[in-house]
This record gives C-alpha cells, structure tokens and sequence, in this order.
C-alpha cells in the first residue's frame, strides 16, 4: 500500500491573488467576512500580509495594514498566517537600514505572522541575511526564496548552489517563487527533485499567466514537493495562482489528496463570488498569454504597466513595453522580474518607448541599481550603459544596507506626534509621504480618500488612448516611486522624477 503524503496548500486570496488581478485593493472588512470559514478549511498556511498590501493599505484602502493583520489574527486562530518579505526591501522598494528590518519584523511576528516568506529580487544571499536572523530568533518560520527566472544564468545548478546557500544560512524551508508562471511541468519536476536535496521542505509558488500553473504543481507534487500556493476559485487564474479546487480535484484519490474541508472551501468561494463583483479587473489579468515564456513579466506587473499607460493616456502602447522589457532585463543583468527589479526594470521600459528613444532619461532606481546599491546582479550589466549613467562612478560591492545608517530616531524626529505607536513609525519609514498623508486624514487633518481608485484599477477609455505621451504630456511622477533628491526640471519647469543621462 502507498504511503499517504497528502501536499500541503498555502491559500493566497488574502494577499497575492487579489494583488495579481485587482490591484491589491480587497478591503479588511471584505476578508473578515470569510476569514473564520477559512481557517476551518485546513490550509497549511494563509498568506494575508506583505508584498504590496502595506502601501496600498494607506494609499489607497485609507486602512492601516497593522490593524489587519491584528484583526485577522484575532478571526484565523488555528490556521499559520504568512507574509511575503523583500528580504533587506521589507515591504518598500529600496533597502533599509538594518535597525528597520530587526523592529519591522520583531513587530510583525508580535500582531500574528508566523512564516515569513523571504526574497531578494537578483537571489543576492546578502540581502536576505538580517531577516532570516531576526524572524528566527523572533520564533517565527524561515521560508527562504529562490525567485525563479529563465535566462543564460538562471539553470538547475544555479537554484541549487542558490538554496544551499540559505540552507547553510538557516531556511528552515525553501519556496520557489515563479512569479511570471514560466516554470514548465517537467522543469518543476527537475527543480523540485534537486531541492529536495538540501534537506529542508520545499515549496513552489505559481502564477497561471502562461496556463502551465497546474501542470507545473502536478508534477512537482510527483517529485516530493511539501506544499503549493492556491487560490479560491473565483480569485484564481489568469496572473493569480490555480484554483485550490481544481488541485484539490486532480490530487483526490492519490496519496497526495490535500487533507481539505471541501464543504467550507465551497462555502468560501461562493462568498469571494460575491466580493468579486465589488472590483474591477483590467482584461490584461485574465485568461492565458503564453507571450509571457518570451517578455516574463510576472502576475501584478503587467497590470501595473497598463496602469501606468492609461494614467499617461498611453494604453495603446502597451505592446511595444511588453517587447521593451526583455531588452531592458537583459542589459540590466537578467534580474527576476519580481519587486522591486520589476518596476526597475519595467518603468524604464515605459519612460524608453514613451519617449521614442532608449535610456534618455533613467529612474533614479535604475541609476542605483547600475551602482549596485540593490545588491549583485545575476550577470554583469550592460557596460556601454553604466558608463552612461555613472560616468567615472564605480559601483559598489559589498552589502548595501551596510552603507545604511541607521533609520529609526531620525524618522521619529521627522513625524513626531502624528506616528501614535512603533508600527506606525515603522509605516513612515517605509513609505514617508504616504504614511504621513494617512496619518493626517486618521486624525481628521486631512478629508477622507474618495472613494473612487478604491476598487481596482481606473479603466481607460478609448478618447484616453489619443496621444502618444510626447514629452510634455508624460508624468514620470506617475511611474515610480523615487528619490524625491534627483528631480529634473524640463524646459517648462516640471519637475520629472528621472535623472538625465547624456
């Protein structure tokens, strides 16, 4: 008789699914409907916090991300709650310094978190160090990443060489994290059977977007894989993860059968059937796009590019960014297209075709990343380009935050009496302007967010698409968020979050 070893599911509705297709916008209230049906469905883990619910928690939701994490703690009591962490990044789109990571993380695991998951966008083993040691000593779960891409550089020998690193670091498990659905069926299986070799659980994380999702976790489950991410039916699919249903359904009857309660998993979906209906969903999410396998631009980024388009009355130009974004990765030194190298690498793909010509104007994360302040590339970066950025500037090559000071009296200074607790200066450093702003309109210093941009994405309208975005029209403000210290003034006097090159 086969012995039973049912895989584990990591429900990710609360956070990655409704990042991938709505823009992260799904409000507190709306998951505390379900929560308790949730969490007597049997899941492993749920994802619930991190990734980019924290900034849009504020900027967005008028929410404040700490008070959800608590209040679903206080519904979830039986189920593990997971976070995603950008390892030296936290939850931002920079590097911290090392006194933000230690309180960000001391605090997380103190209102609910009990895995965090870890990543670092370029694999760069640095970046991850600080947080791997603070959750584990805080008692929570160490689940280190492998962000899975493909390039020259990216092959089997490379995720493994990358994961016994963490390993030797103290991961007390390893996710693959396929954040552009490209991972193949038999390539899942290859990678998995390898990772299971280094002696800790391994999990895989998919998203759907080239339709290969499911078949990539049938066969990783065939190679020993501990657990897989999931999603509710009615959030899964197109950029979001497969259906917890429909893996459920395949893996019954086998030794792998998910010890799930069906009847509640049920019950869930038609509650999410419902909420769905309350936001919207740009077409750019759903369905299946196989063009991903050739421009790899993972679940909420091409959304975010449409996005950023119709913002610039640009829509129509989203093709030529899609084509845009390998040569930018390329020359950038093939980093994985997860946060915050995907909006490095595909804002700069937006400024290089609204522009009409390639590398006119750089973010200032562009010019920090050719300075190595976001860590090692996986490959050496175009060196035509860092000479035309950085002139005679050598990049740096130890560990960036290294170069930090530390942040948290100065930012105390800063915001004085509107930050009422730790978390909420922590939510400053973070995210200085935002966090400010939601401070003012929670004691009434500021009106209340309106409504609108609360559901989703804005749709574009065709009379939107009119217009190229020529120079005068592009609101690089829009695109990014950056280094408020590098503006450049056009001839008009705008300002341009951008720094001139050439």
């Amino acid at each position: 008789m086969t012995r039973k070893k049912p895989v584990g599911i990591t429900d990710t509705s609360f956070r990655d699914a409704h990042q991938s297709l709505m823009a992260t916008r799904m409000k507190t209230d709306h998951m505390l409907g379900v929560a308790e049906v949730m969490d007597g469905i049997g899941f492993h883990s749920m994802e619930v916090w991190g990734g980019a619910t924290f900034d849009t928690c504020m900027r967005f939701l008028d929410e404040d991300p700490w008070e959800r994490l608590r209040k679903l703690r206080g519904s979830i009591k039986k189920t593990k709650l997971q976070m995603l962490l950008r390892g030296q990044n936290l939850l931002g789109y920079r590097h911290y310094a090392d006194d933000v990571v230690e309180e960000f993380i001391k605090r997380a695991v103190a209102n609910g978190i009990d895995i965090i998951r870890i990543f670092d966008a370029l694999n760069d083993v640095r970046n991850m160090e600080k947080a791997m040691e603070v959750t584990s000593r805080e008692g929570a779960h160490v689940q280190v990443t492998i962000s899975y891409t493909l390039s020259p550089v990216h092959n089997l020998e490379y995720f493994t060489l990358v994961a016994r690193q963490l390993v030797e670091m103290g991961a007390h498990s390893i996710a693959i994290k396929d954040m552009a659905g490209l991972i193949s069926p038999y390539d899942a299986f290859e990678l998995v059977t390898m990772l299971k070799q280094v002696g800790v659980p391994v999990q895989l994380h998919c998203h759907y977007t080239s339709g290969m999702a499911s078949m990539a976790y049938l066969k990783a489950v065939e190679a020993g894989v501990d657990v897989v991410d999931t999603a509710c039916a009615p959030l899964a699919l197109g950029t979001s993860q497969p259906p917890t249903e429909s893996i459920a359904a395949a893996l019954r009857g086998t030794p792998y059968e998910p010890e799930l309660d069906l009847g509640l998993l049920s019950q869930a979906s038609e509650y999410f059937k419902e909420i769905r209906k309350s936001y919207y969903i740009p077409p750019e999410a759903l369905g299946v796009d196989t063009d991903v396998l050739s421009y790899q631009i993972p679940g909420g980024m091409i959304s975010n590019l449409a996005s950023q388009l119709a913002q610039q009355k640009a829509s129509h130009l989203l093709p030529e960014v899609l084509k845009e974004v390998p040569r930018v990765r390329e020359e950038l030194g093939f980093p994985p297209l997860v946060t915050p190298s995907s909006q490095i690498v595909g804002s700069q793909a937006v400024v290089n075709v609204l522009l009409g010509e390639r590398y006119k104007l750089v973010s200032t994360e562009v010019k920090n990343y050719l300075r190595g302040l976001y860590g090692r590339p996986p490959a050496p970066v175009n060196k035509e380009l860092q000479k035309k950025v950085l002139l005679d500037e050598e990049p740096v090559s130890g560990r960036p935050a290294d170069l930090i000071s530390p942040q948290l009296e100065s930012a105390k200074e800063e915001i004085g009496e509107l930050a009422e607790s730790i978390e909420d200066l922590i939510s400053y450093v973070l995210f200085p302007p935002v966090a400010e702003s939601f401070f003012r309109r929670r004691k009434g210093l500021l009106p209340p967010l309106a409504e609108e941009g609360k559901n989703g994405f804005a749709q574009s309208s065709a009379n939107e698409t009119a217009g190229c975005g020529r120079k005068h029209e592009v609101n690089f403000e829009q695109l990014y968020t950056v280094d408020k210290s590098l503006l450049l003034n056009d001839e008009d006097n705008k300002k341009y979050t951008a720094y001139p090159v050439g």
